[in-house]
């Protein structure tokens, strides 16, 4: 078995209209979301053995906020597949960087992300920024990854779900 845990990028800025998407950066709220998911990965028990994430600048800092917070001590693998990419190529990075890794955190983005959840899981999930969702896929390898909707998603959470009253 292995678990996929898939993450939508924090909350991003638009403030400068002139910037690339593929340049934008966090916004404060993303900034803030962000550190309290890796908080969640620690005290879940949820530390991935390995990172893929877009190569999108929100992508990135929503990665590198989340692992220092949960402590993970491995490269972020920023890939340029995986900005605005299909189920499919998400799959294709799995089975090629997802390495001996028994559990995977994937950053990127919608729709991309809500359709590989579908595509694994079987199920229609909404992803918001900074959403996360843990799949447990019957895999004894990524290499076997599949859109089958075999997997069983185990765990979800939204920034909203995480905020203190």
């Amino acid at each position: 078995m292995k678990s996929l845990l898939v993450l939508r990028h924090a909350k991003s800025s638009w403030k400068n209209p002139a910037l690339d998407d593929h340049d934008r950066p966090l916004k404060k709220r993303g900034r803030r979301a962000a550190p309290r998911l890796g908080r969640l990965l620690l005290t879940e028990n949820l530390v991935p053995n390995e990172v893929l994430c877009s190569t999108a600048v929100r992508a990135v800092e929503t990665a590198q906020l989340v692992t220092e917070a949960c402590g993970y001590r491995g490269r972020v693998n920023a890939l340029r597949e995986l900005y605005l990419a299909t189920p499919e190529a998400h799959v294709d990075a799995l089975r090629e960087h997802g390495a001996a890794a028994e559990r995977v955190l994937l950053v990127g983005h919608n729709p991309g992300l809500e359709q590989l959840v579908q595509g694994l899981s079987g199920r229609v999930v909404e992803l918001p920024t900074a959403a996360l969702v843990v799949i447990r896929l019957p895999i004894e390898g990524w290499g076997a990854t599949r859109l089958d909707g075999r997997g069983e998603i185990v765990q979800s959470w939204t920034p909203r779900s995480l905020e203190t009253p």
